[in-house]
């Protein structure tokens, strides 16, 4: 489909959103309720400035960082600068503070070779989720695109360790032929503990179902089949924003 054939770019033209991207945006929000009407929105490699335009409509305060000069938009932030940069992150939190939400739309310069072009997308998105590990808040969810390809499902499990839980979803608004996803990662996780880790734990008190209660570092993780005053070893079998679940070994 040529670009002028393009429905959604026409669409964009009408509209005056600045790039046919925004609609992706839309159908994800759409779908998985990202944004809320106060929520602080980081966007990465943000230029030229629809998926803005859409965080600007349907959330609070708003800021887009890239490498080029963002054109201004009337009510967002933007701020020119490397994402993998120090720097550039402590700039980002001077501006906003605390970050509820985190999106990407990044991508690489297409070759056309297909591995190249994959792993320059991995690569990038690995780069969008360091900076959104970095600014969101426990509970912030986190919208990265990325090809398709050998390596995504190493990359998926990277973000569910990160995320209470994540959900694929290609928009409609994508081109027939791309072979772009988008993972969306839900309520931000912020404890000293993910699943799979076996810890040494202190079982404290007892839980209103009989489970036993220990902290780390005050985060609260329900233990099975054990009583208080054990010493035991476990593995965490979940984790949610809050709390966590394990088992005994």
């Amino acid at each position: 489909m040529t670009r002028q054939g393009d429905e959604y770019y026409r669409k964009a033209k009408e509209e005056g959103l600045r790039a046919r991207s925004a609609y992706k945006l839309r159908e994800i929000d759409d779908e998985l309720d990202v944004f809320g009407e106060r929520d602080t929105v980081v966007d990465l490699g943000a230029a030229p400035g629809g998926w803005l335009q859409v965080a600007d409509e349907r959330a609070g305060e708003v800021v887009g960082v890239d490498l080029q000069h963002i054109e201004p938009l009337e009510g967002v932030e933007t701020l020119q600068g490397d994402v993998t940069e120090d720097d550039t992150i402590e700039a980002i939190m001077e501006v906003v503070g605390d970050v509820d939400v985190v999106v990407s739309d990044m991508a690489p310069d297409v070759t056309g070779e297909w591995t190249v072009d994959h792993a320059r997308s991995v690569h990038l998105a690995r780069n969008a989720l360091d900076a959104a590990e970095k600014l969101l808040e426990s509970g912030g969810d986190f919208v990265v695109k990325v090809f398709q390809g050998r390596d995504i499902d190493e990359f998926r499990e990277e973000v569910e360790r990160e995320f209470e839980y994540v959900q694929t979803v290609v928009p409609e608004a994508s081109r027939d032929e791309s072979s772009e996803i988008y993972l969306v990662g839900k309520n931000r996780l912020t404890a000293p503990v993910r699943r799979g880790d076996v810890v040494d734990v202190e079982i404290e008190t007892e839980g209103d179902e009989g489970d036993g209660v220990a902290k780390i570092e005050e985060f609260v993780l329900f233990v099975e089949d054990v009583d208080v005053g054990d010493e035991v070893t476990v593995e965490v079998t979940e984790v949610r924003a809050n709390y966590g679940f394990a088992k005994s070994l």
